[in-house]
């Protein structure tokens, strides 16, 4: 492994940086949060006009032929400066689960619109239960005909609203290690009923998805009937490096802004900076963030290159990037004093993107267990 960016890799990061630093500050951040979209869709052509959305997915589809390094560079941007987009719904979840697939054809079908930018996508599979595993999945699909019919509900799912398909994740079988069919359903179908819902994270959109009798063609199956959990995980493994690296992008703006405070704000006629309580505080918060990034970026170049171990660096890098997001915000919070505290600073945007992107996917709790599983212990 190169521990280091390539050229193309920084110049990415430069790229992103700088249109972010002049299209996305918190300022704008903060008018999204009371839009209805939840995002600038002007924003995203724009994205996808610089080939981001392209980055990870195959030239035959229109892709860059990139990996997930890449995309992690550009999504740690994003992190960086609390970008609400779907962007990590569409391509780092939902195309990045098409394109691990192995479903030449669907990826055919699907990858363009998302490549060039024309189609938002999503992924539904947490029911009531909440849990992010094949376990949690009790809505079912049975088969009338050629097709599938979907009865239930989903819930959370990230930006449905503005979704144009979702990846559907839907019990076929009693099997509690597998037993799902993963279905592409438009969300304009009959009986698909999408319900905003209320996120501690207002920079980011969430939905219950209700599916009353939605009846699915039979060739929307995205990879083998009844191997939809198989199928799901991989893509799952890639959407959660992604996230670590969005978190990672997170936490280093916190440390930033809290490093920058700590430096001017005077107390007993010193810096506060000055004083180990808050510098040892700083010092931790430096330590959480680098690990975080090196943990992240190593499970990217795990899945780039089918490394036998890629799936626990996966699980690795999320569990850390949600403990590590939510104790660099936290003390970030703590290091701003009462001023954080206030509607008016940035900071607790901060906090609650760390906390969204913890629960997202599962957190680190569940990915603990998952390590532990992987190692056999």
């Amino acid at each position: 492994m190169n521990f280091g960016f390539s050229d193309e890799q920084e110049l990415l990061r430069r790229q992103a940086r700088d249109l972010l630093d002049r299209e996305c500050p918190t300022a704008r951040v903060r008018q999204l949060m009371e839009d209805e979209l939840g995002h600038d869709p002007r924003m995203y052509a724009r994205i996808a006009e610089l080939g981001w959305t392209a980055i990870p997915f195959a030239e035959a589809h229109g892709g860059l032929g990139l990996g997930l390094v890449d995309l992690t560079v550009v999504l740690e941007e994003m992190g960086r400066h609390l970008l609400p987009s779907p962007f990590q719904s569409t391509v780092g979840l939902a195309g990045m689960t098409v394109a691990a697939s192995g479903d030449a054809a669907q990826a055919a079908r699907l990858l363009p619109s998302i490549v060039n930018g024309s189609a938002h996508a999503t992924v539904a599979l947490v029911e009531e239960t909440g849990r992010w595993d094949a376990g949690g999945v009790r809505m079912a699909a049975r088969r009338s005909g050629d097709a599938w019919l979907l009865q239930g509900e989903k819930l959370f799912v990230p930006y449905a609203q503005v979704a144009t398909w979702m990846i559907v994740a839907a019990r076929t079988a009693d099997d509690p290690a597998d037993g799902l069919t993963l279905l592409v359903v438009d969300t304009t179908a009959p009986g698909v009923a999408v319900r905003p819902l209320r996120s501690m994270d207002a920079t980011r959109r969430m939905a219950a998805v209700g599916f009353d009798g939605v009846e699915v063609p039979g060739d929307a199956v995205l990879g083998e009937p009844g191997r939809g959990w198989a199928t799901l995980r991989r893509g799952l493994d890639r959407a959660m490096v992604c996230l670590a690296g969005e978190l990672t992008g997170t936490a280093q703006r916190v440390l930033e802004m809290s490093v920058d405070y700590a430096k001017v704000r005077q107390q007993f006629g010193r810096p506060i900076g000055a004083y180990q309580a808050v510098s040892h505080r700083c010092a931790d918060m430096l330590v959480m963030t680098e690990s975080a990034r090196s943990l992240a970026y190593h499970a990217a170049w795990a899945l780039d290159n089918d490394v036998p171990e890629a799936s626990l660096a996966a699980a690795m890098a999320k569990a850390y990037a949600s403990d590590a997001a939510r104790t660099v915000a936290s003390h970030g919070l703590q290091v701003h004093g009462g001023i954080g505290f206030t509607w008016e600073h940035d900071i607790h945007l901060y906090l609650k993107r760390a906390k969204w992107g913890e629960a997202t996917l599962g957190d680190a709790s569940h990915h603990r267990e998952r390590v532990a599983q992987l190692l056999e212990l």
